[in-house]
Formats: structure tokens, C-alpha cells, sequence
């Protein structure tokens, strides 16, 4: 088995190589295409895909202006389009960072779309009207531009620079993408002036990594004191000569990645670099540290106005904190089960997931609406008011990537939830985005590997579990009637307890009652349910219970031997990791535990020719059991089956064990049962 690449990778500045490389040949030249690219024969191999990325090429390098460096970026794509689905792809958006009177600018944009017609080759430019500009945040804007006359068997490319001012804000690059890709290179020439911490994740190998040196000079700034980006003020300027460093990474081949189920997000596992300015050090100047540590980070928000200030106290719920005070006295969990109560239906979280808020805490409270930071920091700050002893947790969610603990970077964390101290040395995690979820129990989003607690003293600030202490519960208690057609009739009782809970009462609420049964229905073939009825839809501390009847027709006439497979109306019938192979890991965020009991009443004048024999499928080292048991009653049969994992997550190596655990438990669910008529 090929050991498979460490998903994070420094790379460290190259030295003592040769001080002078030989001009690499470009990998692709703007304009000039290969007429094999409009060949369809040479895309038979990729036929899957929707488009191929022919070549995508980067460079980054520093450039001196009025006495300061600058960082050039350079780029050029191109893309093959084999299905109507990749059209899409014509349309690229360029973010730009801007912050003050001080923005990175996008300039040279050219961009053209090739077609055989008749034989010939047409190229349609892109047009300045296709081009468009939008806010995407509060510190970057998206240039947004689309190319045009696009079809099936197209080729499509594009090319621009983008200039900044910001050291900081290297170009990452990103080798893999959704589609193959033939070739991905990315060039970087740095100077020995700048320290970048360079981070290499995923599973695809290099092709090419080269690192030489060599000499340039620069007429640069010197003396004077630093900004907050590494550049100078107040600055006499000098011609240097500086030792500069010359990147080239090339990924050729790269298959396209593939989502799949029970995984955080793709930005975790697909094969890219990514930069961070740790530090400056310019001739005769000592080093200038630029890297954030945790504890800076720390101080940083605990004095942001936008996070550290908005949490410091909710005075405009005094009057029902203090009732709530009174009425939970002595009970600091019950307190803050229903402080969160309060802040949940005071504010309405609007489905946005912040780190900072977005208004102040008041202005969000007269609303009754708010980012999950709007909510999450007026929580902490009600939790002070009642005299808990109540912190911040920043963390990242799922969707928005695994937080790295070796990286101090505040662009990893998306979230934040509230820490509460309780006695005997107990702690509770606390969010009150949604009201589905008992108190104590992060959203199922929030459940991405650990959080970091910020506390005033920052050397105390430690990372904290976002393990969850719930599951992923079902329950199910069935009894059937089978009819001498094969048809059925019973009663269901139903529980979804855990996050299972929550997610169905969040349906619940959405759907209503008679939809969500209707969809229930759905997923089983001529079942009609004519009576239902929930049961502690508000009580979030149990589970959501669900009893229902169901009737399921049979053949037109009685048959001397029938053919019943009961379990399949109680069961997934597809085994969710269908691929063999797996080169990430399966995260399910918490753990999961399915239990069925089914008692089926046998049709009058029947008996057992055949029937499952009892299964019991262990994981390796102990990460979980699927138990199936059937045993004949008097004129019935009673099945149990039950599944549970142990683990949240499971490794790459664990995959084949796991996809084959359910493949064994969905094949005996799947095994019928023989009833025969007595003569």
C-alpha cells in the first residue's frame, strides 16, 4: 500500500544551493494554443469529468515601488469544457484585499474562449462589459468577470495580475480542484528581506519541487519604523543586492477531488500551499516578528470592540436575568440552560456564522436577529451578568475547515461559543443558536476537532474538546401483521434522541407535522399511514418521539410461500461509502447508535422455511458492533438489529474496515425471510 503524504507539510526558506538557476521555460503561453486542445479524441481518458484544468500557472514576485516592495501576482488558466455542466466554470471570481485608502488591484485581465466552427478555429475575447465588481466583505472585494460563447468541446483562458501592497497577504495556490488537472505549477521568488511560513497539505505528490537562489538587486528603503504590514515609514532609500529564492512546485496529473460522505470540508484534504508572513529582517535591522502566537491572538479579540467588547455584559436584560437569578439560585447549570433560553429568543440567529460580530449586541437585541457572533457574544455577556463565570471559545466549523494547533493564524476560526466554569471542577460548552439542542450541546456544525478558550490571563488560554457527550440516537419499536398476500399492518414507535433529535425537530419546525410524514412515507414503496401522532416535541432534553400506523399492501392473491423482508422498511438500502478506496478521514462528529425491534405476527396456517441465521460484526479495535438476532415465538418472529460506532472518526487506514462493517450489515438486513403455507 503507497504510504500516503502527511497532510501538513512546512516548508522551510531553501539555502546553500546554487546561487544562480537557469530560467525555467513557461508552461503555458497566453494566447498560443496547442491544437490538440481542441482535439476530442485526446479527452477520451477524462470523458467522467465535466471539464479539464489543461494548465494552470502562477507566479508571485517582489517588486520595488516609491521605495517599498510590492508583491506581483501572475496568473494564467486554461480550461477544456466536455459537458454542459462545467459552463459555469466561464465565470471566475478574483478576490482583492483592501483595507484603508490601500488595495490590491487587478490589471491586464485578458481572457478568450476557442471553438472549432466549420472546421476552423474561432477565439471570442472577452468583453470589458463582462467584467463586474462586487463586496464580498468588509475587507475584500471580488472581481468578478465572465468569458464568453461557451459550449460543449470549448477551451477557455484567461490571464491577469493582481498587485498589492500587502506582505502579508502572499498568493496561496491550490494544485486540485473538483476536475482533473493536467498540469499545476506555482512559481515564487522571494528575498531574503521576508520570512514566510509555507504550509503544504493534501495527498498528491510533487512532481517538481526546485528551490535555487540567486543574486538581484533592489533600491529599497531603509531605517525608519515599521506599519502593521511589514512595510516602513519614514524611510531613506539604498540599492541592495539580495539573495532571492526561487519556488517551483508543479503537480502534473492531478485527479480530481472527490467529496465524500461524513468528511468536514474539502479545503482540509485538497492539495494546496499557503503562506504566512512570520517575520522581516532588512540589512542592518534585526529581525521583526510578523507571525501571530496565541497569545496575541488572544489579547487581540479580548480588546476588539467587535468580539472582546461585546461580550463584557448584556445590561439591557437585567430585569429578566435577574428574575432568572432568583428562580435558579443555587443551581448554576439550570441558570445557564436558562440564560440561553433567553438570548435564543431574543435574538434569531439569521443562518450567518461569524467570529466577529456584526453590529453591537443591542442593536442585534432590538432586531431579534443576528449572526451566530451576534448571538454567541451576547450569551457570554448575560452568562457574566448572572454572576457565572462565562469566557469565549473561537473555533472553526465544519464547513469552514480543521483548525490547525501548531499555526497561531486568526483566519482558521469562523465561530465562537461560550465557555461556563461550573462547580467541581466541571465545564459546559454552550451555544444558543439553536433551540433544538439541549443546553450543553454544540450545534452539529461546531463538532470540527477543538476550539480555543480565551481567558484574560492569555497563558492560561488552552485549547478545549469539542467532542460531544450526546450521539446520534434511533430508536424504533415495531409490530407488524403480516396478511396471507405479503401485505402488512402495525404499529411504529419511533425515537430520535441526540443529535438526531435535534435535527428532526428542526425538520419538525420547517416542514410541520403532515409534511414530514408525507416525506417519511416517501421513502417507502406503498406504505400509507393513516394515524400519527409526535410526543415531546419542546422537551429538548428527551427524545423526540414519534408513533405512527402504517399499512403496506401485498400481491392480489394469497401465495403458498412468501418472500418477506421486513428490515428493509427500517434500514438504509445503500451503503454510504461506495468507493474502495478513501485517502482522508470518515468524520461523523459524534457518535452513532441504531437500534430496531420488530415483532412480526405470522399470517394464520403459515410456518418458518427459512430463515436469517444471527450476525454479529465487530470493527477493529473495538470502533463498534452491528448485532442482527431472529427467533420464532409462537405463530411470530422477533428480530433485533443493532448498530453502533465508537469513534467519531476514523482514519484513512480504518476506511475498507468500515465501508465492509456496513456492507455485511446492510446484506443481512437485506436476507428474506421464507414462510410457507402448512398443507
Amino acid at each position: 500500500m503507497q504510504k500516503l503524504l502527511p497532510r501538513f507539510l512546512l516548508l522551510a526558506l531553501a539555502s546553500g544551493l546554487a546561487l544562480t538557476a537557469q530560467a525555467q521555460n513557461e508552461p503555458i503561453k497566453f494566447g498560443k494554443l496547442d491544437p490538440q486542445d481542441m482535439d476530442e479524441k485526446n479527452f477520451a481518458a477524462d470523458s467522467a469529468a465535466e471539464a479539464v484544468v489543461l494548465c494552470d500557472y502562477g507566479v508571485s514576485r517582489f517588486n520595488v515601488a516609491n521605495g517599498d516592495f510590492k508583491i506581483v501576482f501572475e496568473r494564467v488558466t486554461r480550461i477544456k469544457i466536455l459537458k454542459k455542466s462545467a459552463y459555469d466554470r466561464a465565470t471566475v471570481e478574483v478576490p482583492l484585499y483592501h483595507q484603508g485608502t490601500s488595495e490590491e488591484k487587478l490589471s491586464t485581465l485578458r481572457g478568450f474562449t476557442y471553438n472549432m466552427v466549420n472546421g476552423q478555429l474561432v477565439k471570442e475575447k472577452l468583453a470589458s462589459e463582462n467584467t463586474f465588481r462586487e463586496e464580498k466583505s468588509a475587507n475584500v472585494t471580488v472581481r468578478k468577470f465572465t468569458l464568453p460563447n461557451v459550449r460543449v468541446g470549448s477551451v477557455i483562458e484567461y490571464a491577469y495580475t493582481v498587485n498589492s501592497d500587502f506582505l502579508f497577504n502572499f498568493q496561496n495556490w491550490q494544485f486540485q480542484e473538483s476536475i482533473p488537472v493536467r498540469w499545476s505549477e506555482y512559481r515564487a521568488s522571494i528575498p531574503e528581506y521576508f520570512d514566510y511560513k509555507m504550509l503544504m497539505q493534501g495527498y498528491e505528490p510533487l512532481a517538481i519541487s526546485e528551490h535555487p537562489t540567486g543574486q538581484t538587486q533592489y533600491t529599497i528603503s531603509t531605517g525608519g519604523s515599521f506599519d502593521d504590514y511589514g512595510n516602513r515609514r519614514s524611510a531613506s532609500s539604498q540599492t541592495v543586492s539580495a539573495s532571492v529564492t526561487n519556488h517551483r512546485w508543479v503537480m502534473k496529473d492531478v485527479p480530481a477531488f472527490r467529496n465524500e460522505p461524513y468528511m468536514t470540508t474539502s479545503r482540509d484534504f485538497i492539495a494546496r500551499i499557503d503562506f504566512e508572513l512570520a517575520g522581516t529582517k532588512w540589512p542592518n535591522q534585526g529581525y521583526h516578528n510578523m507571525a501571530n502566537s496565541w497569545n496575541k491572538i488572544n489579547e487581540e479579540l479580548l480588546t476588539e470592540e467587535s468580539f472582546g467588547n461585546q461580550a463584557k455584559h448584556a445590561s439591557f436584560l437585567k430585569e429578566e436575568i435577574a428574575a432568572l437569578k432568583a428562580k435558579h439560585a443555587g443551581n448554576p447549570a439550570a441558570l445557564t440552560a436558562a440564560i440561553r433560553h433567553l438570548v435564543h429568543h431574543s435574538v434569531k440567529y439569521n443562518d450567518q456564522d461569524r467570529l466577529y460580530a456584526t453590529t453591537t449586541t443591542r442593536r442585534a437585541y432590538d432586531q431579534h436577529n443576528g449572526s451566530a457572533a451576534d448571538v454567541n457574544l451576547l450569551l457570554i455577556g448575560a452568562l457574566r451578568d448572572a454572576g457565572l463565570t462565562a469566557h469565549p471559545v473561537i473555533l472553526s466549523t465544519r464547513d469552514h475547515g480543521r483548525v490547525n494547533t501548531l499555526f497561531p493564524l486568526l483566519s482558521n476560526f469562523n465561530y465562537v461559543v461560550a465557555h461556563v466554569a461550573l462547580p467541581d471542577n466541571k465545564e459546559m460548552l454552550v451555544d444558543a443558536t439553536e433551540e433544538a439542542m439541549p443546553c450543553g450541546n454544540l450545534p452539529g456544525r461546531c463538532l470540527n476537532g477543538v476550539g480555543r478558550l480565551l481567558l484574560p490571563n492569555a497563558a492560561q488560554s488552552r485549547w478545549v474538546d469539542l467532542a460531544p457527550l450526546t450521539r446520534f440516537i434511533d430508536y424504533r419499536k415495531v409490530q407488524l401483521q403480516l396478511d396471507d398476500k405479503g401485505g402488512y399492518t402495525g404499529q411504529v414507535h419511533q425515537e430520535y434522541g441526540g443529535y438526531l433529535g435535534a435535527h428532526h425537530r428542526s425538520r419538525l419546525v420547517k416542514l410541520g407535522e403532515k409534511k414530514f410524514m408525507e416525506e417519511l412515507a416517501k421513502g417507502h414503496e406503498g406504505w400509507d399511514i393513516p394515524k400519527y401522532a409526535f410526543k415531546e416535541k419542546e422537551t429538548y432534553t428527551a427524545p423526540l418521539s414519534l408513533d405512527y400506523e402504517l399499512t403496506s399492501a401485498g400481491n392480489e392473491q394469497a401465495a403458498d410461500m412468501l418472500y418477506i423482508n421486513p428490515m428493509r422498511h427500517f434500514s438504509d438500502s445503500k451503503n454510504p461509502f461506495l468507493h474502495e478506496d478513501r485517502r482522508f478521514p470518515v468524520d461523523f462528529g459524534a457518535l452513532m447508535d441504531e437500534t430496531n425491534l420488530v415483532t412480526l405476527a405470522l399470517p394464520a396456517g403459515y410456518a418458518v422455511e427459512e430463515m436469517p441465521k444471527p450476525l454479529v460484526v465487530d470493527l477493529p479495535d473495538n470502533g463498534g458492533r452491528f448485532m442482527y438476532s431472529i427467533s420464532p415465538g409462537e405463530n411470530s418472529l422477533q428480530i433485533m438489529t443493532r448498530m453502533n460506532l465508537r469513534k467519531t472518526v476514523y482514519s484513512a487506514e480504518e476506511y475498507a474496515a468500515l465501508r465492509d462493517f456496513y456492507s455485511r450489515l446492510l446484506a443481512k438486513q437485506a436476507e428474506q425471510i421464507v414462510l410457507k403455507k402448512k398443507s
